[in-house]
């Protein structure tokens, strides 16, 4: 018995030395310093393609951060057993944009250098892809003729020769044009569309298209000391006028249309001005107005305004610019039961287009249209205080489908307003209706996208909001449809107030959103 307890009493005795032992060695002092032989990898390394073919490199900074980076590229070899370019960096430099050639895979490794000595640290990796190479300069419209074109590439550059098609058109580059950066490619048709490929060899180094002016041929040729009016009613119908530079004040106001026509500029760089609006009868099947300047001077009221009911074929609007007007850009009131083929309004500028107590921006009463595509056009300040489009139910031609497209525009301050149920985006309640909004960019209204339970909610994609919170609402509400997927950036124009829309915001011109021409 008495040898239990003695032996108890040991085991009691060592437990206590070695909870005291263990108790002593947390007064041992904090370890504050790791001692390493070599720097740590950048960590969080990240590479986004910037401008077609730069791509912009970042990553996690630690508190003690190393002298500089080292950056090294590789070229569709992914063990790096050529090196491509190498760059070095500081930490206040990043994130860093490299520039590299196009149509590349790129292996990337960045590595720490230390400033005390210690081993540069161990690689970290990544790749990115670039896109075609562009160094071509956006076409001018001075640049554009009947049959050829001025084009122009950043001086000095490598290259042999552009192609353009059709037509298999190959030009070879002199040494002069090398270094001024600049080729008239001749031998083209008049109103076609052509792709231009700049090469270095066979790698391509930019890639354009355009479409050529017009070739007046049949055209009928009208200058600015001539009657619009009078000329357009003694053309017969299909013809084709082709206005020269200049501003037509012989004859402003009201032009009543009666047969199938079509008004065009001869110059794209140089529109001519007119000081008309349009009004169609029943025989006036189709309008195309092309490279126009529309001024209303704040006293015309709707520019095409279809008048009578009536089937009719295509309205175009294209690379006009468009404003000043007190009514609608296209409107059918409710005395009008027309079957309209398609409106189409591109590549065009409208502004300051105060509809007021008139209507919808696209207003169609009593009316029904197959297709209204709006693309590639900058709305600024128009239906402000009004929709945008608006087609309402009508069984007059049955139960059709009436579609509309939204791609590739810039809004600002369009129905910046919820003061009526009517006053939304689309307003369309037409018995079947679909939608489409894609790279758009809207800025600076309180509108809404749809205010009707029959209006199908739009189709959207890569779309942006600023200031436009309720196009962009994370949760639609009833009839109000919107678009949560949508950015909401700051476009950062350079001077909205002066109608230049030009996007300061990389990652919206990444992304290709608004119209075209200000992305730059």
């Amino acid at each position: 018995m008495k040898a239990k307890y003695i032996f108890k009493g040991l085991v009691a005795a060592l437990l206590l030395v070695f909870i005291t032992g263990s108790c002593d060695s947390y007064n041992e002092a904090v370890i504050e310093d790791l001692n390493v032989s070599r720097e740590f990898s950048p960590i969080g390394l990240t590479a986004r393609i910037r401008n077609q073919t730069t791509v912009e490199l970042n990553w996690t900074l630690k508190e003690e951060d190393a002298a500089h980076y080292v950056i090294e590229f590789s070229a569709d070899d992914p063990e790096f057993k050529t090196i491509f370019k190498t760059v070095e960096v500081t930490a206040d430099q990043l994130p860093v944009q490299v520039a590299l050639e196009g149509e590349t895979v790129y292996s990337i490794r960045v590595k720490s250098v230390s400033s005390t000595g210690l081993a540069d640290s161990k690689w970290s990796v990544t790749t990115a892809t670039t896109l075609s190479e562009q160094i071509f300069l956006p076409v001018q419209d001075a640049d554009i003729d009947a049959t050829q074109i001025t084009l122009r590439w950043t001086p000095n550059s490598t290259v042999t020769q552009i192609t353009v098609a059709p037509g298999d058109i190959i030009h070879t580059i002199t040494p002069e044009e090398k270094t001024t950066g600049v080729a008239i490619i001749t031998g083209l048709t008049g109103e076609t569309t052509y792709t231009a490929t700049l090469l270095n060899g066979v790698k391509k180094r930019g890639v354009v298209t355009f479409k050529t002016g017009i070739d007046i041929g049949t055209g009928i040729l009208v200058k600015p000391e001539d009657d619009l009016n009078a000329v357009i009613a003694a053309a017969p119908a299909g013809s084709v006028l082709v206005l020269m530079p200049g501003d037509y004040t012989k004859y402003t106001g009201e032009i009543l249309l009666d047969k199938p026509i079509t008004i065009r500029g001869l110059r794209i760089a140089d529109k001519p001005k007119l000081h008309v609006k349009f009004t169609l009868s029943a025989t006036a099947t189709s309008l195309s107005l092309i490279d126009l300047e529309l001024n209303g001077d704040k006293t015309l009221s709707e520019v095409v305004k279809y008048n009578q009911s009536g089937t009719y074929g295509k309205l175009l609007i294209s690379g006009c610019i468009v404003h000043d007007y007190t009514g609608s850009l296209v409107y059918a009131p409710s005395t009008s039961s027309a079957r309209i083929e398609s409106v189409t309004v591109e590549n065009s500028i409208c502004t300051n287009m105060v509809t007021g107590s008139s209507g919808e921006f696209i207003d169609f009463r009593a009316s029904y249209v197959g297709n209204i595509n709006v693309t590639k056009s900058t709305f600024n300040n128009v239906a402000a205080s009004r929709g945008f489009i608006r087609a309402d139910a009508t069984a007059t031609f049955g139960a059709g489908l009436t579609s509309s497209l939204i791609d590739s525009c810039t809004f600002y301050g369009v129905t910046n307003t919820i003061a009526n149920n009517a006053y939304v985006i689309f307003y369309v309640r037409f018995a079947t209706n679909a939608a489409i909004v894609r790279n758009s960019l809207f800025v600076e209204t309180a509108a809404r996208y749809t205010s009707q339970a029959t209006t199908i909610a739009p189709t959207f994609s890569n779309n942006n909001y600023y200031n436009a919170a309720t196009l962009n609402a994370a949760v639609s509400t009833a009839a109000v449809k919107s678009d949560p997927a949508g950015t909401a950036l700051n476009p950062q124009f350079a001077n909205a107030a002066n109608g230049d829309f030009t996007v300061g915001n990389q990652n919206i011109k990444d992304n290709g959103i608004g119209d075209p021409r200000w992305i730059k």
